[in-house]
């Protein structure tokens, strides 16, 4: 048995793009679904999505056979946390707020074995190492890590290059929304300043050789960031999807008020 190889990791390694969708319905049979839907990749959601370890699990195990792959955020940069998520089989993981280059290494540091890192070894419990069916999996799997960190402060702006220039760092992604609240513009990542700190950002992690990211529902922004050089860039959210077309088919039959506002998608919180 061979080691999955990160496809993903090897894309943005060789400056390619990809599309993905957020995931946050937090259950298998709708990460499936979405799996076969186009998408490059779906980042499971655990830090605003009701997701534990084993809802996780579901999903990965559920999308598996399809040609997507599949990136894990957990709810925060936990070391312990870290190693779950890797020993149940996700090779790459979205980190959110980081806002130091020694987090930066830490966050890296928890997704090697020593004597590289920090990670735990407990492969015969590991679905990630096929419960050690697959052959030299402990001194094969750090190859195979993809550490994407979330830059969503003025802080993590502050520090970004020092950030982005660790070691092991594959990308850096900025979160819209946190970003926005941070500015100072609460619940309007649109604002020409959130965008200008982003778009700059970008460039700026292209610049140093590593890949940039982005979520953003609104296909003007997501355009311009693509156009700035982003290479992994969320364009949707499940949740926003289904309410979306769910509430323009019951305005169809029914005229409420309640209906007449259709969600917008830069009102998204990431």
């Amino acid at each position: 048995m061979q080691i999955p190889v990160n496809a993903f990791k090897q894309a943005l390694q060789a400056g390619e793009t990809k599309i993905g969708l957020w995931v946050g319905l937090a259950d298998p049979y709708v990460a499936e679904a979405l799996a076969g839907t186009g998408f490059d990749w779906l980042l499971i959601d655990g830090e605003h999505a009701p997701n534990d370890v084993r809802r996780i699990l579901a999903q990965l195990q559920s999308v598996a056979t399809y040609p997507v792959h599949p990136v894990v955020r957990p709810v925060i940069g936990d070391v312990a946390l870290i190693k779950q998520v890797l020993d149940i089989g996700a090779q790459t993981i979205l980190i959110p707020m980081v806002e130091t280059a020694e987090q930066a290494r830490k966050m890296v540091d928890a997704t090697r074995y020593p004597p590289s890192g920090i990670r735990g070894v407990g492969s015969a419990l590991a679905r990630s190492s096929r419960w050690n069916q697959i052959p030299d999996y402990l001194h094969r799997a750090d190859a195979q890590m993809c550490v994407l960190l979330q830059v969503e402060s003025k802080t993590g702006l502050d520090n970004l290059e020092a950030i982005t220039s660790v070691e092991g760092v594959d990308g850096v992604f900025f979160g819209p929304a946190d970003l926005a609240a941070s500015l100072g513009h609460l619940g309007n990542p649109g604002h020409p300043d959130v965008q200008r700190a982003i778009l700059d950002g970008i460039r700026a992690v292209r610049a140093l050789g590593k890949a940039p990211g982005i979520l953003s529902a609104d296909p003007v922004l997501a355009r311009k960031a693509l156009d700035a050089g982003a290479q992994f860039v969320a364009v949707g959210v499940d949740t926003t999807l289904l309410v979306k077309a769910a509430t323009s088919l019951a305005g169809q039959y029914k005229k409420s008020s309640s209906l007449a506002t259709m969600v917008s998608p830069s009102a998204v919180v990431y």
